[in-house]
């Protein structure tokens, strides 16, 4: 059975308003459902509408307007032209793997396959060292391109550029107040940049090069939209927003995808039980990243480029086990350390606003993932970190409301390193300056908190009294909840709640982990499962309400609806606030 001390925070639940007729009347061309989950979304015009669910980036999205894109691309025409060697710098996450796939492809397919280089998160650490740059200058690298990195490598890349090297930087993280010195920058977030939409990932903005290089010097029987799978991959596994153009790009990946000649994805899509004809963001998210992931988080995300570059179907399959196999241990050493973490804050200090633990047995590849299980389960800022005999080498993660990486520029005077957004961060402080340094964040966390109710929300589309629910409004259902697809940060899945549900069986499947239910709704019985929630199995009530997704559960060549359970609570109130119409 889970630890039930592992059990998150509970949830306020917030039901969208109704859709005002003004706005409803604008959307009339869209299926009544859909409207409403459009106007949830913020959209309450016809054109913006259409654009949403066409996939449309509705802005301009030539590469030519991010800032030194031109200078760029002429720097990599020169090197190519001279046979020059270049090295691609990655970061070692699905994001950086991808991106720095992409352009190892690209340049290989003209003629010149680049040296990559993805740093070990252990002995290197986030970002450019001086050691690698100093190595990759002995092997004769005279263009260097970073992918989802840089931005905050001043240092780093002025030794570069003292060795003679050229730098095309390429990173989509906040830069901070000074820029490094190199030949480009390739950045929509820093100033003066005019490219409209700034939340490209990584592999995003290594797709614009591509996209940039491909438009200026055309090659015949070669597009930057033949790398889309990879662009869908790595911005879904960072998290980036899933809207505007990465929206276009996802679809247009997932597309891709569904016939995939990448024998590497075809691999990684068997051992993680995918079907890549029918796979989506959510496929992405849950299945394929945490894999490519864990190369990088257990010994080197080396394995993971090599996987997605590898035309070898022998070598793919071997690949593709060991990232199985790594994955496994990342989730036993991820729970461990959310444990320990929780554990070590508490006996410090259970009223800290800013949960802080640090250990040397908190292994570095995963306190990131434990911190967002601390988050979850605390909701509270958190900053888990694996400590040495002098620095603490930490993950930060936040709530909204608290910028973490605004509260580390405020603090930059302690920090060793730091960079990240505003949910999520990395830094290295001395041990030394560690108790200063949360001191002064809680302080910071209690005034700019101060007036914020510490409590999750969860945002529901739409009550539905499922007693009342005709099988003709499954596909209906269904039909509007593609519509929003690619799903993820920024755009979630349309979520409902019912309430005041008979539990008519409960079972804890996976280890105790997870509750499969039979759930009854007047004379209406459905299926449904609650992922990590078997910790209620003990505690379960007659009667629920819950929120969730409706889902297909297809086994044994059966398809049957199943409502996915985000969220339980005890039902309070008989009272229903919506109808199945």
């Amino acid at each position: 059975m889970e630890n039930t001390s592992l059990q998150p925070t509970s949830k306020r639940w917030v039901v969208s308003p109704l859709i005002p007729p003004d706005i409803d009347s604008a959307l009339k061309e869209f299926p009544s459902l859909l409207r409403q989950l459009l106007y949830n979304r913020g959209i309450t015009d016809y054109k913006t509408a259409r654009a949403f669910v066409d996939c449309a980036p509705g802005e301009s999205t030539d590469p030519f307007l991010i800032k030194d894109m031109a200078s760029a691309v002429e720097i990599l025409r020169q090197a190519l032209a001279g046979k020059e060697l270049i090295a691609i710098y990655g970061d070692y996450d699905a994001d950086g793997v991808t991106s720095s796939a992409l352009l190892f492809e690209l340049l290989s397919r003209l003629g010149n396959p680049p040296r990559v280089y993805i740093p070990s998160r252990f002995d290197e650490g986030y970002g450019l060292n001086r050691e690698a740059v100093e190595q990759l200058h002995r092997e004769g690298i005279t263009l260097l391109i970073t992918v989802d990195c840089g931005i905050r490598s001043i240092d780093e890349i002025a030794l570069a550029k003292s060795l003679g090297m050229r730098v095309i930087l390429s990173d989509h993280h906040q830069p901070g107040s000074h820029l490094p010195l190199a030949d480009a920058v390739i950045n929509p977030r820093q100033a003066g940049d005019p490219y409209p939409y700034k939340h490209l990932a990584g592999v995003g903005l290594a797709y614009k090069i591509a996209e940039a290089y491909l438009q200026k010097y055309p090659q015949e029987g070669l597009r930057a939209s033949d790398w889309l799978d990879l662009v869908a991959l790595g911005t879904v596994a960072d998290l980036a927003p899933i809207n505007g153009e990465n929206r276009a790009l996802i679809r247009a990946g997932l597309d891709q995808m569904r016939e995939t000649r990448r024998q590497g994805l075809y691999s990684l899509a068997q051992v993680s039980g995918i079907k890549l004809e029918s796979v989506n963001s959510g496929n992405i998210g849950f299945g394929l990243a945490p894999r490519l992931n864990a190369a990088g988080r257990l010994d080197s995300a080396m394995a993971a480029f090599e996987l997605l570059t590898s035309t070898d179907i022998f070598s793919a399959g071997m690949l593709a086990q060991q990232l199985d196999e790594q994955n496994a241990q990342r989730k036993d050493l991820t729970l461990r350390v959310q444990e320990q973490a929780v554990f070590l804050a508490m006996q410090t200090d259970p009223e800290s606003p800013v949960i802080f633990a640090a250990s040397p047995e908190f292994s570095e590849g995963v306190v990131g993932l434990a911190a967002s299980r601390v988050v979850e389960q605390l909701y509270r800022p958190a900053i888990i970190g694996s400590q040495n005999e002098a620095n603490i080498v930490a993950s930060c993660r936040s709530i909204p409301g608290f910028n973490i990486t605004s509260a580390l520029d405020a603090c930059s005077d302690l920090l060793v390193r730091y960079g990240g957004h505003s949910m999520a961060a990395g830094l290295t402080v001395s041990l030394e300056k560690a108790p200063e340094l949360l001191e002064r964040l809680n302080a910071l966390a209690r005034e700019t908190l101060k007036d914020v109710e510490m409590v999750p929300v969860l945002e529901i589309d739409r009550e539905i009294r499922l007693e009342h629910m005709r099988p003709e409004f499954v596909p209906q259902v269904f039909e509007a909840v593609e519509k929003l697809e690619p799903t993820g940060s920024g755009n979630p899945e349309a979520l409902f709640c019912s309430r005041n549900l008979r539990v008519a069986s409960a079972r804890a499947v996976g280890d105790g982990q997870h509750l499969k239910l039979g759930l009854q709704a007047g004379r209406n019985s459905y299926d449904a499962i609650a992922f990590k929630q078997g910790y209620w199995l003990q505690q379960l009530p007659e009667r629920i309400d819950i929120a969730y997704t409706f889902e297909m559960n297809s086994y044994m060549g059966r398809n049957t609806l199943q409502l996915n359970v985000k969220d339980i609570q005890p039902t309070r109130e008989q009272g229903f606030g919506g109808d199945e119409e």
